[in-house]
């Protein structure tokens, strides 16, 4: 089963169509006799659009729920369903196996159990072990009764496996079940396992979205940010091996982020301040703060009870406090990523204000875009990327998550210097 030199299956036209994080990676995806393995379809089919090459290995139990041709047509090749002559798992996982991780999605209590203590007697704990021996990445998706899942033995053989290295995906708790983790959630845990982790070690505080400032119980002032741009670059440094928190008025909902949620501009800034001073007083300062939130610049207000909507109104706006500018102030030698936005200027204007942004606030990079011509609430933007240390601009137009994927790697430089 080698990955080059084959005709290729129709399915595997998505691959790479979504983002290149996976490429060439080949992934073995090992199902189990869960309900939830009907959920592989959909999984394999994500492994392949972010890149991968992705062979499944399929328990007994597993092929009472879904049939194997079910996931030859997902992957794209044939399903190992028992060990043959080719020594399956020692070709793909074996000292001089072809495969980059081993993932079991889902995987039942009965097989996390047999991986724990060593027992191989299916397909699936068979490759699992023989990707212990050669010290292959594991990553397990637990999905199974909360009942079963909660069984103190269970949880001290997952204790057991996290010890020995394997990356558990925890479950969702809902319904009296253990649901496998969200197909987004696994993919970003796997790419994690894969990426090169050039923020190892790295804790990034991240700031995203908008802002929202009341101006009666049920009216508010607002911009059109979506948060995407901040959601990216906390999944991008995630998946380069970062300890990230991300402060936001949207839910992100990643096992491994950790999120505050907020609402005004001074709850963002207060929120902002008090974490990075809580990160330092425990000895675990953060490395980075990149602020892409569209913090309002203005407040209005408040009136206690609703305004009548049958009269006319002023509104006295008032200035809100400048995140970056207290941030300095308490942490001159924080690294700091800004985003300067303008609308309808010129290139060579958007650079230069960027330029003295930079240079008053300290600031080791900007992101400079003209909203004007898009990029706020939209999936892709038009940006310039500053450095301090270069007096070169990356120009950067496409998804947001390819922008974070650039500028993430620029900190993770500029860190690692």
């Amino acid at each position: 089963m080698g990955k080059e030199g084959e005709r290729k299956h129709p399915t595997l036209r998505i691959k790479g169509k979504k983002s290149g994080s996976l490429w060439g990676k080949t992934i073995v995806l090992g199902v189990t006799g869960s309900i939830a393995a009907v959920k592989t379809v959909e999984l394999a089919r994500e492994l392949i659009r972010n890149g991968a090459d992705v062979y499944a290995v399929m328990s007994e139990a597993a092929m009472e729920i879904i049939h194997p041709y079910t996931l030859e047509y997902a992957t794209g090749h044939e399903v190992i369903t028992k060990l043959m002559g080719k020594i399956e798992h020692v070709e793909f996982l074996g000292m001089e196996g072809f495969a980059d991780l081993f993932l079991i999605a889902p995987c039942t209590a009965n097989t996390l159990n047999k991986i724990a203590t060593g027992v191989s007697d299916t397909t699936v704990t068979a490759f699992a072990t023989t990707a212990f021996g050669s010290q292959i990445p594991i990553v397990i998706v637990p999905a199974m009764h909360e009942t079963i899942y909660r069984n103190p033995v269970l949880r001290e053989n997952i204790r057991k496996l996290k010890k020995l290295g394997v990356e558990v995906v925890e479950p969702r708790i809902e319904e009296g079940l253990a649901k496998m983790a969200s197909i987004e959630d696994i993919i970003l845990r796997v790419e994690r396992k894969l990426s090169e982790r050039v923020l190892e070690g790295k804790r990034i505080l991240i700031t995203g979205g908008p802002t929202i400032e009341p101006i009666d119980p049920i009216r508010i002032l607002t911009n059109r940010s979506s948060g995407k741009t901040g959601m990216e670059l906390a999944k991008e440094a995630f998946r380069q091996g970062a300890e990230v928190t991300l402060i936001h008025s949207k839910t992100l909902g990643f096992e491994g982020i950790k999120e505050i949620q907020v609402e005004t501009a001074a709850e963002m800034t207060d929120a902002c301040i008090e974490e990075l001073e809580r990160a330092a007083s425990e000895g675990r300062a953060y490395d980075a703060l990149i602020s892409s939130a569209a913090i309002s610049d203005f407040k209005a207000e408040f009136v206690e009870r609703k305004m009548p909507s049958n009269k006319e109104y002023l509104l006295r706006l008032t200035p809100n406090r400048k995140l970056i500018e207290e941030v300095r102030r308490k942490f001159p030698s924080l690294f700091i990523v800004a985003f300067k936005a303008e609308a309808n200027v010129s290139v060579d204007e958007l650079l230069e204000r960027s330029r003295e942004k930079m240079e008053a606030l300290n600031l080791d990079v900007v992101v400079a875009n003209d909203v004007g011509k898009g990029g706020i609430g939209t999936e892709e933007n038009d940006v310039f990327i500053l450095r301090r240390d270069s007096n070169e601009v990356e120009h950067v137009c496409g998804l947001k998550r390819e922008i974070a994927a650039v500028l993430i790697k620029i900190v993770a430089e500029m860190l690692n210097a």
